[in-house]
C-alpha cells in the first residue's frame, strides 16, 4: 500500500507516537515517516501533552500500558480539552483481554490495535481515522460559515424590517 502525500511537508498529517520503549518508539517513528507521515514522538503522556501544546497533531498513537501516565489517561486528558477533542487516538497494546480495550474505548479512544498487528493495517486504519477527523472539520467550519450567514441574514432582515417601519409613519 503506498500513500501518496503532498510534496509540501506542512500539508502532510502529523502524527504524535507515544511509546515508552525507545527501540519499538524508533521504529514506529521510521516506519510512519516512510509512509508518507510528519512524526513526531514522546516517550511518556506527559511529553505527549506538551506536543500537543506545542504544535498541530492530526491523530494520536499510543501505548495503552505506559508508565505514570497511560494510554487510557492520556486519551482522556486530550478528549478533556475542548481544542483537541477531535484528534483521533489509537492506542496499541499487547494484551488481549477485553477489559483493557474497553478502559481504553471509555477513556476516549477511537481504535485499540492488538500487537502483533501488520504495519499495512495499522496505516489504512490511521488513514482512515484521518480522513474522518478532516471530514468533520470541514463539516464544522462549514457549518460555521451558514451560523454567520444566518446571522448576517437576520440583521438584513431587521434593518429592512426597521426602514419598512419607518416608512410606514
Amino acid at each position: 500500500m503506498e500513500i501518496r502525500y503532498p510534496a509540501i511537508a506542512e500539508e502532510r498529517p502529523r502524527i504524535l507516537v507515544v511509546e515508552p520503549n525507545r527501540t519499538n518508539l524508533g521504529v514506529m517513528a521510521r516506519r510512519l515517516a516512510e509512509a508518507g507521515y510528519r512524526v513526531t514522538a514522546a516517550d511518556c503522556g506527559e511529553a505527549a501533552i506538551a506536543e500537543l501544546h506545542r504544535l498541530s497533531i492530526d491523530l494520536v498513537l499510543a501505548e495503552l500500558n505506559m508508565p505514570r501516565m497511560s494510554g487510557a489517561e492520556l486519551a482522556r486528558a486530550i478528549r478533556g480539552e475542548v481544542q483537541w477533542n477531535d484528534i483521533p487516538v489509537m492506542l496499541i497494546t499487547g494484551r488481549s483481554e477485553p477489559t483493557s480495550a474497553v478502559r481504553a474505548y471509555e477513556a476516549g479512544a477511537d481504535d485499540v490495535i492488538l500487537k502483533p498487528f501488520h504495519f499495512e493495517v495499522l496505516i489504512a486504519r490511521i488513514e482512515r481515522r484521518i480522513e474522518r477527523a478532516r471530514g468533520v472539520k470541514r463539516l464544522r467550519e462549514d457549518n460555521a460559515t451558514l451560523d454567520a450567514r444566518i446571522v448576517e441574514r437576520a440583521i438584513q432582515i431587521g434593518e429592512l424590517r426597521d426602514e419598512l417601519a419607518k416608512a410606514r409613519r
